[in-house]
């Protein structure tokens, strides 16, 4: 009858036991890093087993504070403080491929974004394909985010002399690709403090890009920024966007998450 009872219980541990799988641990995912303005700016994953939790970019306060005051002579297209791949292991869930930084020391026109700040865009189409974005395909696409505008932007006359270029349709710039904007921004007489920029080039969308100015940032809170539906937007794709500042890193951590399938 012990033994009996003995047998029992094992037998219901093991029931138990086989019924509860554990569930896998988060697990950071370095991506590569670079440095830039005396800090070094990251990417990375979280993944939860073989699933995308987040994606992201680490930027040293250090960098947003050292970031010269001059931006350098003027280049054509721009160039990038920093070019980096996301981890391979995020990109197919992510739908992120890798990221551009740029540092506008006066910011650039439409007027409300002539502030000092910075430019994250995160592509979802191989580095290749945006480096070989020359603008000369002008289609604009079909359909836009709610609220957002696709502007033309007229150069002032020594900067469309050097470049060759008049105007900017749909503010295309070589290597990144046109600027979607938020409609009542663009109508602003109000400096910007950060936006979700939406890029677009052969009509379809291709990068997501957080705009921040180095004002806001310099205050070290967190912020959120909305990623409005994109139509046109294939492929797997972040859905929400968080800033949060690490004070004891001395970092910021751009974060990505919320991925769902487009359309």
């Amino acid at each position: 009858m012990q033994l009996h009872r003995v047998a029992t219980a094992l037998a219901i541990l093991m029931i138990a036991a086989g019924g509860c799988k554990s569930t896998p641990s988060v697990a950071l995912v370095d991506g590569p890093c670079a440095d830039v303005y005396h800090g070094q700016v990251c990417t990375w994953a979280r993944m939860q087993g073989d699933t995308v939790v987040a994606v992201g970019l680490t930027v040293p306060i250090a960098a947003i504070d050292s970031a010269p005051a001059e931006g350098g002579p003027m280049a054509w297209p721009p160039v990038a403080a920093a070019v980096l791949q996301l981890p391979e292991s995020a990109q197919q869930q992510s739908g992120l491929t890798h990221f551009t930084m740029f540092w506008e020391a006066h910011g650039h026109p439409p007027a409300p974004y002539l502030t000092p700040h910075f430019d994250f865009h995160f592509y979802t189409i191989p580095a290749a394909e945006r480096a070989a974005i020359d603008c000369a395909d002008t289609t604009k696409p079909a359909a836009l985010p709610a609220g957002y505008a696709l502007p033309d932007q007229p150069l002032p006359p020594d900067m469309a002399q050097a470049i060759g270029v008049p105007v900017l349709v749909g503010i295309c710039v070589p290597q990144m690709g046109m600027h979607s904007l938020l409609a009542s921004e663009l109508q602003s007489t109000t400096l910007f403090r950060a936006t979700m920029v939406i890029g677009y080039y052969n009509a379809k969308p291709i990068f997501i890009e957080p705009m921040i100015s180095r004002a806001m940032l310099e205050e070290k809170q967190p912020f959120d920024l909305p990623i409005p539906a994109i139509p046109g937007l294939s492929g797997n794709h972040p859905t929400t966007f968080h800033g949060e500042y690490d004070a004891q890193q001395g970092v910021y951590r751009f974060v990505f998450s919320g991925f769902q399938a487009g359309a």
